[in-house]
Parts: structure tokens; C-alpha cells; sequence
């Protein structure tokens, strides 16, 4: 698939204070002349502070590791993980779509996205809050179907679960990660009364006790 920059893009970027001094920890770990791996790392960190890649960013990245603009534009449009349009400023829901999620029912998630956000995958909503994407596997395959939002994995989804978990990104609250059924990781959902997440903390507890 080509990936193309956003045609809309800031005049400026540039990292915080604390993302600065992030960066510059970062260059330590490797020898010198060799800035140029850090390069992921440093624009994972510029969408973790804007939510996006932009060229301005892109071109901060690659003065800052002295690289060429066109190397870290490469790296920026090869992985999927680096978006390249602005997302949403409350959430930007992703949606995986492979085989497991699909069979359990992604493509009513992705209608509920294109119902409640926008038609089209990669746009924002009317008022720029929300936006989504269909993408390859979370590897959450077990507690299909899911939707990554930051790093959060929301499991066990199905079209009520997923329009109130939307509702409550727009009313501005923080929606506890994990699954919808009450699953305390990926064990038989016949079987989430009897591993408490209680329960296995507790277990977890005795576990760490015992290696000490």
C-alpha cells in the first residue's frame, strides 16, 4: 500500500523539554556515527507527543540525527505503526480485521466506526475528536474481537460494547483496558468467575513469595 504524507501540516515541530532530554538519553546507547538507529524510537516519541507524524517531524528527526530527510521519511512510511494524518484528539480506534476478529465479528465494529466517526477509515469525525483504522493483527487473537486506542486493548467486543466504549472517549473518561466479559487475561470465557482477577493476583502473589 502507498502511504503518502498529509496534505494538511503544522509549520513547526519540535520536541518538549522532557522529550528533548528523552532524545538526547536515547543517542547514549549507541556509538558513535551510528545516531541513525535511534531513528524509530525518536519518531515513535514524536507521535506519542502529537498523535501523529508530520513532515515538520520528520524533518526535526532527521536533523536531529543527522541523517538525510529522505532516510527517515522511508522509515515513517514503512511502518503501519506511524500515522500519517492527524487522528483524533480523544481517541483513534484501531481495529483489527484479521482472520480470528473477523469471524467474531470486526465488521460490525468497523460498521459502528464508520457509523459513529466517519465513513472512511483514516479521516476524523466532525468535530476532530475521533478517528479510526482497520489494521493487521493485535495479536490479542484469543479475546476477539479487540481495538487497540494508545497502547489500551479493549477485548471481547461486539457492537453494544464497542458504541459504549466510544461514548465514553467522547464524554472524556478513561475506560478501564482489558476485556468486555470480565476476563482477567485470555482464559475460557465459561470460566472468568472462577480466575478472578482477585483471585489470580492473589495466586500471582504466593507465586512471587515462593521464587523469593
Amino acid at each position: 500500500m502507498l502511504r503518502r504524507l498529509s496534505t494538511n501540516q503544522p509549520e513547526k515541530f519540535k520536541f518538549t523539554k522532557v522529550n528533548l532530554d528523552w532524545a538526547k538519553q536515547q543517542l547514549k546507547k549507541y556509538p558513535k556515527g551510528r545516531q541513525a538507529s535511534a531513528v524509530i524510537p525518536l519518531l515513535w516519541k514524536a507521535q506519542e507527543q502529537e498523535g501523529w507524524v508530520s513532515k515538520p517531524a520528520i524533518e526535526f528527526v532527521a536533523s536531529f540525527l543527522d541523517m538525510p530527510e529522505v532516510r527517515v521519511l522511508e522509515v515513517a512510511t514503512f511502518y503501519f505503526m506511524f500515522h500519517l494524518k492527524p487522528v483524533g484528539s480523544k481517541a483513534h480506534f484501531q481495529v483489527c480485521g484479521t482472520t480470528p476478529c473477523m469471524l467474531r465479528g470486526s465488521e460490525e465494529l468497523i460498521n459502528v466506526c464508520k457509523a459513529k466517526i466517519n465513513e472512511k477509515q483514516h479521516s476524523l469525525s466532525g468535530d476532530g475528536s475521533m478517528s479510526w483504522e482497520e489494521v493487521e493483527c493485535l495479536g490479542g487473537c484469543a479475546n476477539a474481537p479487540l481495538v487497540q486506542v494508545g497502547s489500551d486493548y479493549f477485548e471481547d467486543l461486539d457492537k453494544a460494547s464497542f458504541e459504549k466504549l466510544i461514548s465514553e472517549f467522547e464524554d472524556n473518561k478513561s475506560p478501564l483496558p482489558g476485556s468486555r466479559l470480565g476476563r482477567f487475561s485470555s482464559e475460557p470465557a465459561n470460566m472468568t468467575k472462577k480466575y478472578s482477577r482477585k483471585k489470580l493476583s492473589s495466586e500471582n502473589a504466593s507465586i512471587e513469595r515462593f521464587r523469593g
